[in-house]
């Protein structure tokens, strides 16, 4: 990939620019927050401003609702040919780039399944997505080139390119992502009630528990924000289990005897039920599919 773009000098934006400068390409580095840019430039991730011509591909390292606006002004300014973003929402943006009037021949969305609770440019490393999984949604009508060099960049930072639609990983991250990290952050809540005396007695299992209700809570705010209908689903299937074992508790703490052994059962299946779908948590990235000639829709 001879030229490149950075939309955006976050977390995500400046790993990306420091994995493309460590594979030699000089990205240019761009961001509403000059400050922010100007960091992930002293930390060596590219150089600040504009290019004077056309870059092959455009990285959009914004969130998800500001994804159509910042695609629809960069293609007029003519920032690259090609461009893709690293949003964590897909079928949102496309819709309303759509509506906005933008080159979606020339779009790939894009999603590095990579991450840390810290933000900003400081907390960017270059090898963030080494082996992890990174989504990519063609359309239909998609170029082949543009498919192709949003390919480049996920292999260029190391990561594993695997194709999905856009409502399809809209669905997976619901599950795998977004409301994982909306119930740590409501377990995490439940410490606001604890006293000094009991937090003394945190061990790792908590703070493995509770590790990601550490990130940015506007930013997360946004992300769930723009895929709620696909999280609501999943955290309406948590409640009822969580319904359930609130009531098996209540049995075994308080109900008549003949309640315990149902309460037992219950508690019982709900841990051997968190087990199994514990295991089916891949060890590994899973490998990356077969990209060429994809078109998967939304």
């Amino acid at each position: 990939m001879p030229s490149a773009a950075v939309v955006g000098t976050g977390l995500i934006g400046t790993s990306i620019a420091l994995a493309l400068r460590g594979r030699g390409v000089t990205p240019y580095l761009l961001d509403r927050n000059p400050e922010a840019a100007r960091t992930a430039a002293g930390l060596g991730a590219g150089v600040v401003g504009v290019p004077r011509t056309p870059v092959d591909l455009a990285v959009l390292a914004v969130p998800p609702q500001h994804v159509a606006a910042t695609l629809h002004e960069y293609q007029l300014l003519g920032l690259a040919d090609d461009f893709t973003d690293v949003a964590s929402v897909k079928a949102r943006p496309q819709e309303e780039a759509a509506e906005l009037g933008c080159d979606l021949t020339r779009f790939v969305g894009g999603h590095p399944m990579a991450g840390r609770e810290q933000s900003g440019p400081l907390a960017a490393q270059g090898d963030l997505f080494h082996g992890k999984p990174w989504v990519l949604t063609p359309h239909a009508g998609s170029l082949p080139r543009t498919l192709g060099r949003a390919r480049e960049l996920a292999e260029l930072c190391g990561a594993v390119p695997v194709a999905m639609g856009h409502a399809e990983h809209d669905r997976a991250v619901a599950l795998t992502s977004h409301t994982p990290h909306l119930v740590a952050s409501l377990l995490a809540t439940r410490l606001l009630h604890g006293d000094d005396s009991q937090l003394r007695l945190a061990g790792q299992g908590l703070r493995d528990v509770t590790r990601i209700a550490g990130g940015d809570a506007e930013l997360w705010t946004e992300i769930i924000a723009a895929n709620a209908p696909a999280v609501a689903e999943v955290l309406a299937e948590f409640a009822l289990d969580l319904h359930e074992v609130v009531d098996a508790l209540r049995d075994l703490g308080a109900g008549p005897p003949e309640r315990h052994r149902a309460g037992r059962a219950h508690l019982t299946t709900a841990l051997v039920r968190g087990v199994q779908g514990r295991a089916r948590i891949p060890a590994r990235a899973a490998g990356g599919l077969r990209l060429s000639g994809v078109a998967a829709g939304s």
